[in-house]
């Protein structure tokens, strides 16, 4: 999942000629890796960029604006000034910098003012932050001042400290107020009268308890242990610990040591923190492993037990005449963010790196063959770690899994594709797509840069290849994928974070393949490029139970899209009120799209009397004695009666567009329509991806996948995939509208409320483009 720093922030500072609606103040961003990959292509100078405006009317959609319109925002200030109303209130701040620059450094437990009703108050800040969730697809929220009155001007708040139902601190009742920073001053005291707010108590230390791992220093060397007791004497504290090893240097014993000298977690000092004895391991595990290289996933014993993570160095460190592997741990219990001895060796998130001898690492044994339990169920694959091309000859080419061969090959535990570490974005995205379709297989064999083709063999041969043949793939080749598309720089956290889909997908076939845009969508006579499309709905529509039919259809009128041709692939995001917040309780699912009437060309039937449609009503699109899909076209005739009734007269009519040489027939005929069919759908619940495939012909033929399914161990184990028939969709599919709004979700058979609540994005295919026949 996307976090707010991973997107770059701007304001308008002159209202462009075009799109004219958008004015002066008006914040905007883009995604980071897709401004670094616009700045590539063009050399390093930028005129133009491809923005996202915040705000609800500008929900989603992406415009092209010059950049010298616009100035770069910190992310503190985007959400500073985005808890600003007004475009020309933020742009007269924004230009106000000294404020700003304040502002951004007021802290929790600073005196200030505050302007409320006129008045200047003094508090105390007890808050700062955001009071909302942000609003449809906006990265960030206003933040916002929580202000706790002292003094005379207690009493003159409006809240004690809760919002909304939300309780952000806690004050007495109308002692309290928030505030945009634009209504903040800081408060210099002029003398340390009893009004003035007191001084706020400096922050405590991190608290150490009986059970915690700590760090301590004697005589100079860092030593680890565990807390038994804390005690005191002569109020002296001290801390008895359990050690890995006693003053006289065996292992085990118990020291006493000030409670100033101890640190919580493990804290290593350099170059101390690289020579440090591991406790007693299996002796083989001690053994170089001459398969081990940068990127190799590994396993280390610390104190605490095996810890896991990757190679992102291998070297010497002067003074010590042992090669050294820097490791990038999966969890905060490292001691750096890639830096030994004042020089950085990679660049990781902080404590997460972690520098020991080579031969103290092992591979991870979650990889290998797992468990007893599974070992003969896990096929064994080439080394993860050669970035080797396994081409010999000719590309390996496997279709997708027929029908038939869904039982045989792909369904049980252990089946799918595995998940290990906040993958499960990226595993129920590639099972969907290539499990049982091949609409974008072309993206696995098409030309690509040398670069770019270890990516490719990798989805290839690792991942699209095992899954159809063997109805498995390891976790390890995933986080291959993850450490390669990290390593091409789109993001600095694709191996440890949560993305969107959407994301992953943007960057494999936008930036690392190069493959056609999926979707060119005209607006206003101009032919707009995309890979996915997010469906966002204006807020006059009376959709309760929606088909994904009728949210495409409402989502182009409210847009005024049309689409310039017939997809190939059509991926939809549902409308959400971010990851958390669903629009509509159920979506139904539309085995086929028909996007006939979507299309900017080509002919159209009249919806009345099935003769050659000329004019299309925008007006009538909502008028439910039409019918509830379908954009509403008619012949010249039809519409001449249509739009004699009173209530219609002054509907605003468009003429269709009519291909040059189109021989209009007289009698009413049957036009070829376009459909496109459903073959995947992914969903969210509590920000995990789950994916639901339609693999046959017959309404019960889906199946279910989860990457995370299950799990075998704590923090030494693995997650077992799992693969299931969920044929009771067919079931749900069946009722009528009216039976399923009836359904309670929590009493609906088997795993369906998933598809039905949870959705997602939708993927939709044009059977004719499937690369097997």
């Amino acid at each position: 999942m996307n976090s707010k720093d991973d997107y770059m922030y701007f304001i308008v500072t002159e209202k462009p000629e075009y799109p004219s609606h958008i004015n002066a103040g008006r914040l905007c961003y883009i995604k980071e890796y897709k401004y670094r990959s616009e700045l590539g292509r063009s050399s390093g100078s930028l005129t133009k960029l491809c923005i996202t405006c915040m705000g609800s009317s500008y929900a989603g959609l992406d415009y092209d604006l010059k950049r010298d319109l616009m100035e770069p925002l910190s992310v503190q200030e985007a959400e500073l000034l985005h808890a600003l109303t007004e475009d020309s209130e933020r742009l007269k701040w924004f230009r106000e910098r000294k404020t700003l620059r304040t502002a951004q450094d007021l802290a929790v437990g600073d005196a200030v003012t505050v302007e409320e009703g006129g008045e200047k108050l003094r508090g105390i800040i007890r808050y700062i932050g955001r009071l909302t969730e942000p609003k449809y697809s906006d990265p960030v929220s206003g933040a916002f001042f929580g202000i706790e009155l002292q003094g005379a001007d207690r009493g003159k708040g409006k809240t004690d400290g809760t919002y909304n139902f939300n309780s952000f601190f806690s004050c007495k009742p109308d002692c309290g107020v928030f505030a945009p920073f634009s209504r903040i001053r800081p408060l210099v005291p002029t003398s340390l009268s009893p009004s003035d707010p007191e001084p706020s108590p400096p922050p405590e230390t991190e608290r150490i308890a009986v059970g915690d791992r700590v760090s301590f220093f004697v005589d100079d060397q860092c030593c680890h242990g565990m807390v038994l007791n804390l005690q005191e004497t002569e109020g002296n504290k001290l801390v008895l610990i359990s050690t890995e090893m006693d003053e006289n240097g065996k292992r085990g014993g118990t020291v006493g040591v000030p409670i100033e000298c101890v640190f919580k977690g493990e804290v290593y000092r350099e170059p101390e923190s690289i020579n440090v004895d591991m406790p007693s391991a299996e002796p083989q595990a001690r053994v170089p492993h001459a398969g081990l290289s940068v990127n190799s996933l590994v396993e280390v014993t610390l104190a605490k037990g095996s810890s896991y993570g990757t190679i992102r160095w291998i070297g010497k460190i002067p003074g010590n005449t042992e090669t050294m592997a820097g490791l990038e741990l999966d969890e905060e219990e490292g001691v750096s963010d890639g830096v030994i001895q004042g020089d950085r060796k990679f660049r990781c998130p902080p404590k997460r790196a972690l520098f020991v001898k080579l031969r103290s690492c092992r591979p991870d044994s979650r990889f290998q063959n797992a468990s007893t339990n599974h070992r003969d169920e896990i096929p064994q694959h080439e080394d993860v770690d050669k970035d080797t091309l396994q081409i010999d000859g000719m590309l390996e080419t496997i279709p997708p899994l027929s029908t038939e061969d869904i039982n045989r090959v792909l369904i049980g535990r252990m089946k799918g594709i595995q998940g290990h570490c906040n993958s499960c974005y990226m595993d129920a995205a590639l099972f969907s797509l290539f499990s049982c379709s091949s609409v974008l297989d072309s993206m696995l064999f098409k030309a690509t840069q040398p670069q770019d083709a270890l990516i490719q063999n990798t989805l290839l041969h690792n991942i699209v290849n095992p899954l159809r043949s063997k109805g498995f793939v390891e976790g390890r080749y995933i986080m291959k994928l993850r450490q390669q598309l990290q390593k091409h720089g789109y993001s600095r956290s694709f191996t440890t974070d949560e993305k969107d889909p959407e994301e992953f997908l943007i960057v494999i076939m936008h930036h690392i393949l190069a493959l056609e845009p999926l979707l060119k969508l005209s607006a206003g006579g101009k032919v707009q490029e995309s890979y996915c499309y997010q469906i966002f709905l204006d807020q006059s529509h009376s959709l309760v139970l929606p088909t994904v039919q009728q949210l495409l259809e409402h989502s182009f009128h409210s847009a005024g899209l049309k689409l310039a041709e017939v997809p190939s692939c059509l991926i939809l995001q549902m409308p959400r009120f971010g990851k958390k917040f669903k629009m509509f309780d159920k979506i139904i699912p539309s085995l086929e799209l028909d996007v006939t009437d979507l299309l900017s060309e080509g002919p159209q039937q009249c919806i009345l009397c099935g003769r050659l449609a000329k004019q299309e009503c925008t007006d009538c699109f909502k008028d439910d004695v039409f019918g509830q899909t379908g954009f509403k076209v008619f012949c010249l005739t039809c519409s001449e009666k249509v739009h004699s009734h009173p209530q219609r007269r002054f509907h605003k009519l468009s003429a269709l567009e009519i291909p040059k040489g189109y021989h209009e027939r007289h009698a009413p005929h049957n036009l070829a329509r376009d459909k496109l069919e459903l073959f995947a759908v992914l969903c969210i619940e509590t920000s995990h991806y789950v994916s639901f495939v339609k693999y046959g012909p017959n309404s019960q033929d889906w199946i279910f996948f989860d990457s995370m399914a299950d799990r075998e161990g704590e923090t030494d184990g693995f997650n077992i995939p799992e693969v299931h028939a969920s044929p009771e969709v067919g079931m749900y599919l069946d009722m009528s509208p009216v039976e399923l709004a009836n359904q309670v979700p929590r009493d609906m058979k088997g795993v369906a409320k998933r598809l039905f609540c949870d959705a997602y994005m939708y993927l939709y295919q044009s059977t004719s483009m499937s690369l097997y026949c």
